[in-house]
């Protein structure tokens, strides 16, 4: 099992620059990746693929972009020109996204999400794998009447799917090569997600497909005041019905619940029941929330645990 953090430098004077040294840092710490997530602000396969050239051995990852408001084509060239600026270093991370964000942010109605899924993976596959689509489906179109194929990318990106629902499991374990639950604990991971994911992969005559498992946590001492932190940062998530779900399912009532805070004992022990649980890689997000010293703290945890 590897394990990595995900980056956040959007408060930072600059955040490109701000972002390659926590990175340099996360490096350094021994962890193995670093994930950026996607929002209205950074591009995130942009600042993983310069990230990938400046911290050379470190994978590098977006978590995740949704396909609401994107299209095959386009997703594609920034995937390739990310894995060829790492030289086989970059995962591309996918996602539905929301209801309020893609109807307020885009104008676009949020409908048949399912559907778009499958066909815009479906399309991705055949551009990532071979520089071409003909893809005509219900939703969306993606021809190359010129190659679409990016040198030096040739190994394919590996695309993963921020997939918790019976539905989104399906389609990820047909068509992808994993997912990226987030909130989703270790007896959600073990008792739902998991045996899903395996069962559609192994229907879909794919390989086993990775889990990797995004986790809010850090290392504390002030672990009340550090939770009461998180159930406000992460109250967000609890009013979307896929986040509220598979937080009730990991035995949680508030996204703080699925929170990992404590001491070093405490937070080695979660992940270990990330890994029981059948997560292949463990990304901790929001180490940032307690402070520098702690994140620092929390990143020289998980740095021997990945060693």
């Amino acid at each position: 099992m590897t394990i990595g953090v995900t980056l956040n430098a959007s408060d930072a004077q600059n955040q490109v620059d701000a972002t390659v040294l926590l990175a340099q840092e996360a490096a350094a710490a021994g962890l193995r990746s670093a994930w950026f997530g996607q929002t209205f602000g950074a591009d995130s396969p942009q600042l993983a693929a310069i990230v990938g050239r400046a911290v050379p051995g470190l994978q590098v990852g977006t978590s995740a972009i949704p396909v609401f408001g994107r299209h095959p084509l386009l997703v594609s060239s920034q995937a390739q020109t990310a894995q060829a600026a790492t030289h086989g270093r970059y995962h591309l991370g996918l996602a539905l996204g929301t209801k309020l964000l893609t109807e307020t942010g885009f104008g676009l109605p949020f409908e048949r999400p399912i559907a778009r899924l499958r066909e815009f993976l479906t399309a991705l596959r055949q551009l990532t794998q071979n520089g071409t689509a003909d893809f005509h489906g219900e939703l969306l179109t993606a021809t190359t009447p010129i190659p679409a194929r990016v040198p030096g990318a040739e190994s394919g990106v590996p695309f993963l799917v921020a997939a918790m629902g019976p539905q989104a499991l399906r389609v990820s374990g047909e068509i992808a090569d994993g997912i990226l639950p987030y909130l989703a604990g270790p007896r959600a991971l073990a008792e739902h997600i998991v045996p899903a994911l395996t069962a559609a992969a192994e229907a879909a005559g794919r390989p086993a497909p990775r889990i990797v498992a995004l986790v809010p946590g850090v290392v504390t001492d002030d672990v009340d005041a550090v939770r009461a932190k998180a159930t406000e940062t992460l109250a967000f998530y609890e009013q979307i019905p896929s986040y509220a779900r598979v937080i009730e399912l990991s035995g949680g009532r508030r996204a703080a619940d699925v929170a990992v805070i404590g001491d070093e004992k405490t937070v080695g022990a979660e992940v270990r029941r990330y890994r029981d649980a059948g997560a292949t890689e463990v990304v901790f997000s929001g180490t940032e929330i307690a402070g520098e010293a702690d994140r620092r703290r929390t990143w020289a945890l998980l740095g021997e645990l990945a060693g």
